[in-house]
C-alpha cells in the first residue's frame, strides 16, 4: 500500500522523523505484513499494537541459536561452560531491566509469567486481618489482575464484594483524578491491607501517579504494589526512589520479548531480609553457594531472587536479551522523550479533525499518559477499525468501543502517525 497520497503536508520540524532526537530504530525489528479478514497481504503494515505485543527484534534468532548451539555441543555442561552460562543467565538481564523500571539490581529479577508473579507477590504482601482486609484497585483493571485478586481474597476467607474497592471516576469519564485517589484512601485507609494498581491502565492509557499513591498508601498503613505490564518500557519509572513495595510486569509488550514471555518482578530492598514475610519458595530462591548441595532447609538469597522458584527457561530469556540489548543501546530516557513528542503530535492531529464521532479518553496531560492513545467510538461501531485494518493499520479493538493505538518510539514514525490520522479523516 502506498500511503504518500494521504500525507497532505509533512510534520513541522518538531514532529519530523529526521529531526534531532527523533531517530527510529525500526531497522532492528521485523515489520509484519498486514492481515485483513484472515488473509495476509503482501504489503507491510503500520504497526501500532506494541501495547499488546511488541515487534520481533531481528537478532532474536541469533540469540536463541547461540543457546541451541551450546545445548547441542555441551549438553548439561552448558549450565556452567556455555557462552552465557545457564545457571546464571537470568542475571545478565537484570542490569538493563533495573534501569528500565528505576530499581537496584538486587530488587529486580526475571521469572515466571506475569500472573504467576502477581500471585507470588500477593502471597507475601496481601496479609489480611479482620480489621484490614480490603484491597484498593484501579478503575477498570485488566481482567487477569481482577481474577487474581478476587481469588486471593477468597483464599483468605473473605468476600470480594466486600474486600475489593474499585476507584471510580467522578465525572463519568475513564480517568481517575488524583483527588479521587486521595479521597478514597482517606475514606477506606484504616481497612485497606493492600493497594494494587496498574502503572498505566490498559483501556484508557492513563498513567497513574505512582509516587503519590505509594506515599498516600504508606501513610495510611497500607502496602502498595503495581502491575506495570503497560508501563515498563513505555514510561519513566522510579520504583526504588518512589518506595513501592513490589511490582510485576510482562516483557512481551513494550519490551518486545515474544508472545507470552517471562515477567519481571521487583521487591523493595527493605523487604529482602524480613524473615516474618510469608513466601512461597522453590530451589532457585535458595542460597546460591549451597543450592546444589540438595540439603533440607530453605536458606533464602538476600535479594528479590529469593522469590524465584525454578531454574530459568534459557531460550525464552535469550529472546528477552535480544530486546534489552536494544534498550541498552538506545536508552530509556531517549525513548520517553521521543514518545512524548509522538503522542503530542497524534493528539494535535486528532483534535484538528473536529468530529463528534470519536472521543479521546486518554489524558491530555503528557505527564499522565505514555505512548498509548485510546480512541472511543461514540456510536460503538467497529466499522472504522475494520477499515483501518483493511488499509494495513494494525491496532487493537477493545470492547465495547475503543481503538487502542501505541506509537512506539523504537519502531514507529511521525509519518505513520500522519497516515493513520489521514485515514481516520478519510473514513469519518
Amino acid at each position: 500500500m502506498e500511503y504518500t497520497h494521504l500525507m497532505n503536508q509533512p510534520p513541522d520540524s518538531n514532529y519530523s522523523d529526521d529531526a534531532p532526537g527523533n531517530d527510529t530504530y525500526s531497522h532492528y525489528f521485523h515489520i509484519p505484513h498486514a492481515v485483513h479478514q484472515g488473509n495476509e497481504t503482501s504489503k507491510k503494515s503500520i504497526y501500532f499494537c506494541g501495547n499488546s505485543l511488541g515487534l520481533m527484534p531481528k537478532t532474536v534468532n541469533k540469540y536463541i541459536e547461540a543457546e541451541l548451539t551450546d545445548w547441542a555441543n555441551l549438553g548439561v555442561e552448558g549450565h556452567v561452560h556455555g557462552s552465557n552460562p545457564w545457571v546464571s543467565y537470568h542475571e545478565i538481564l537484570t542490569p538493563t531491566m533495573s534501569k528500565i523500571v528505576g530499581a537496584k539490581s538486587s530488587e529486580v529479577v526475571v521469572m515466571n509469567g506475569l500472573t504467576v508473579n502477581l500471585h507470588l507477590m500477593l502471597a507475601s504482601f496481601y496479609r489480611p486481618t479482620p480489621e484490614r482486609f480490603k484491597i484498593l484497585i484501579e478503575y477498570n483493571p485488566f481482567p487477569s489482575d481482577r481474577y487474581a485478586l478476587e481469588s486471593q481474597v477468597r483464599f483468605h476467607g473473605y468476600d470480594p464484594a466486600e474486600a475489593i474497592i474499585e476507584l471510580i471516576p467522578k465525572d463519568g469519564s475513564e480517568i481517575v483524578d488524583t483527588e479521587t485517589i486521595i479521597e478514597t484512601i482517606a475514606e477506606y485507609g484504616d481497612g485497606i491491607a493492600l493497594i494494587m494498581m496498574a502503572g498505566v491502565n490498559y483501556y484508557s492509557g492513563q498513567l497513574y501517579p505512582i509516587a503519590e499513591i505509594t506515599q498516600l498508601g504508606h501513610a495510611a498503613g497500607c502496602l502498595v504494589g503495581f502491575d506495570l505490564a503497560h508501563a515498563a518500557g513505555n514510561v519513566t519509572l522510579n520504583l526504588h526512589d518512589d518506595g513501592v513495595d513490589f511490582a510485576v510486569w510482562c516483557s512481551y509488550k513494550y519490551l518486545n520479548s515474544g508472545p507470552g514471555n517471562l515477567s519481571g518482578c521487583y521487591v523493595h530492598e527493605r523487604h529482602h531480609r524480613d524473615e516474618k514475610l510469608p513466601k512461597l519458595t522453590g530451589w532457585w530462591g535458595h542460597n546460591k553457594a549451597e543450592r546444589f548441595k540438595m540439603a533440607p532447609g530453605f536458606v533464602p538469597i538476600p535479594t528479590v531472587e529469593s522469590w524465584q522458584l525454578s531454574n530459568p527457561p534459557i531460550l525464552a530469556m535469550a529472546a528477552i536479551k535480544a530486546s534489552l540489548d536494544i534498550f541498552e543501546e538506545v536508552g530509556m530516557q531517549h525513548l520517553v522523550d521521543k514518545s512524548k513528542k509522538m503522542s503530542a503530535y497524534l493528539f494535535e492531529l486528532l483534535e484538528d479533525l473536529d468530529t463528534d464521532k470519536i472521543k479521546i479518553i486518554t489524558p491530555t496531560n503528557p505527564e499522565a499518559r505514555g505512548c498509548q492513545v485510546s480512541i472511543q467510538m461514540v456510536n460503538k461501531d467497529k466499522t472504522l477499525f475494520n477499515r483501518l485494518a483493511a488499509e494495513g493499520i494494525i491496532a487493537d479493538w477493545r470492547e465495547p468501543d475503543v481503538i487502542r493505538i501505541a506509537p512506539v518510539p523504537l519502531y514507529n514514525t511521525f509519518a505513520e502517525i500522519q497516515i493513520f490520522v489521514s485515514l481516520i479523516k478519510k473514513y469519518l
